[in-house]
């Protein structure tokens, strides 16, 4: 299951672009399936299964504007797992190859019809 969800950035690319940190309860939780909906200026990422709304953010016009132009938004979400991911304050580099390790991380990317609302 979904713990949180954080819009970390909104941005215009081809369409209106949104990142997303999605913080799930385990690792193998699979249990994400957002829709979108617009009402007033506010763009609104909610649980399919549940209705619960996740996260909100308002767009100022230019954002405004794309999406009502293309009626879709492209979610650009990043998966993370409390205990799993975090902080790597010490970095160990592979002596190698000379490369740090890094956290694995999930991403997904998926373009959503919007739902207008009033």
């Amino acid at each position: 299951m979904v713990d949180t969800v954080e819009i970390s950035r909104v941005s215009l690319r081809d369409t209106l672009s949104v990142d997303v940190s999605v913080w799930m309860h385990h690792p193998d939780d699979w249990d994400f399936r957002p829709t979108l909906h617009y009402a007033g200026s506010t763009f609104i990422i909610q649980c399919a299964n549940s209705g619960n709304e996740l996260a909100t953010v308002e767009l100022d016009d230019e954002q405004h504007e794309a999406l009502h132009r293309d009626g879709v938004a492209e979610l650009r979400v990043k998966f993370q797992v409390h205990g799993m991911h975090g902080r790597l304050n010490k970095i160990h580099p592979i002596i190698a190859d000379g490369k740090a390790k890094k956290l694995a991380t999930a991403n997904w990317k998926t373009t959503q019809q919007v739902e207008f609302r009033g």
